[in-house]
């Protein structure tokens, strides 16, 4: 068992809110797919792929178990609230980076739990030797936007009309991303690589 396991689960705490995180596993997929389907539908676009469909949980708890996608919950006195995952393809030309994807119930934005989420998900990139980690987001997301550019995260690429929502609206995708191997060779300078 490495370091990265035995962080899980974790006790957090969101100014007196306590948040319990841990890795997901094939016994909270139909939990993770009521969460869901529970979020308004604008805020999966940004996802490859429908996770409100029962064949691509499916899929997800797949790839979780064959170590593709590392995926974390959130929950608030036991209820989901939110998870997150960073996917790696190590059959493509990218095998150095990972994708990290976060989704927070609407009723727990604005208090800290994505930015949670996403330095959580760094710790695991960080476990999984990434030098590179990219978010997608529709720009209109701009709370995310900016839990993503206030944890380092840069503007990479703006894809337009990259994506269509159930009513065939279409919408732009930014691309972000963050150099891992840089940061964790400053944390190393300063002396706090222990600290991640």
């Amino acid at each position: 068992m490495s370091a990265q396991d035995q962080r899980y689960p974790l006790r957090a705490d969101l100014n007196g809110i306590a948040i319990d995180i841990d890795r997901m596993t094939a016994a909270d997929e139909q939990e993770v797919l009521i969460f869901a389907r529970t979020l308004p539908p604008h805020d999966l676009l940004f996802l490859r792929r429908d996770i409100t469909h029962p064949k691509v949980m499916q899929a997800w708890v797949r790839q979780i178990e064959d170590g593709s996608i590392h995926s974390l919950l959130a929950r608030r006195e036991g209820q989901l609230v939110g998870c997150s995952a960073v996917v790696r393809d190590e059959m493509s030309w990218s095998p150095h980076v990972g994708d990290l994807r976060v989704l927070v119930a609407p009723g727990g934005r604005a208090q800290g739990l994505g930015r949670l989420l996403i330095q959580e998900s760094f710790r695991v990139a960080l476990g999984l030797g990434l030098e590179k980690i990219t978010a997608q987001m529709t720009v209109d997301q701009k709370g995310a936007i900016a839990a993503f550019e206030g944890l380092g995260f840069k503007p990479e690429a703006l894809l337009r009309d990259h994506v269509r929502d159930g009513a065939g609206q279409k919408h732009d995708i930014a691309t972000f991303s963050h150099d891992v191997t840089q940061f964790h060779a400053q944390m190393e300078a300063y002396g706090l690589a222990d600290a991640f």
